[in-house]
C-alpha cells in the first residue's frame, strides 16, 4: 500500500521541540529499559515543577528559541521575563545593550583562553 504525497506542511507546535530534546537527553542519559514509562515519568515530573513553581518550562524554552530567531518573545511575554518587583526589563535601553555586549564578549574571550589552555595542556603531555 502506497500512501500519497502531500504538499501540506505540518507546523511543530510552539515549545514541542525543546520537550523532545529535553527528553532524548534524559533517556540518553539514563539508558532506561522501558522508554514509554520513562517518558510518562519524565512529563509528570515537568507538570510538577510547573505546579510548584509557576513557570512553565515548554514556555520558557520557546521564548527562548523566538529569542535566537527575532528577538521579539521576550519584549511580549512580561510574565516570563521580569525584572525586580516585577517590573518589565528594557533591553533597546543603550546603556543595557553596551552592558549585553560586554559581558558576551568577556565571556567569549574566557571561553577563548579556556580552549587554549587545554590544547597547551594536551601539547605538553
Amino acid at each position: 500500500m502506497s500512501v500519497p504525497f502531500s504538499n501540506t506542511s505540518l507546523r511543530v507546535p510552539r515549545g514541542f521541540g525543546n520537550v523532545l530534546q529535553g527528553l532524548a537527553r534524559e533517556v540518553l542519559r539514563e539508558q532506561p529499559k522501558n522508554i514509554p514509562a520513562f517518558a510518562a515519568q519524565y512529563f509528570k515530573r515537568l507538570l510538577r515543577e510547573r505546579e510548584k513553581s509557576g513557570i512553565d518550562p515548554v514556555e520558557w524554552g520557546a521564548a527562548i528559541e523566538d529569542r535566537f530567531y527575532n528577538n521579539h518573545a521576550f519584549k511580549t511575554d512580561s510574565h516570563l521575563l521580569s525584572g525586580e518587583a516585577g517590573e518589565q526589563m528594557d533591553f533597546d535601553s543603550p546603556d543595557k545593550e553596551e552592558a549585553i555586549l560586554k559581558i558576551q564578549a568577556s565571556y567569549r574571550g574566557y571561553a577563548v583562553r579556556q580552549k587554549l589552555k587545554k590544547s597547551a595542556k594536551a601539547e605538553n603531555e
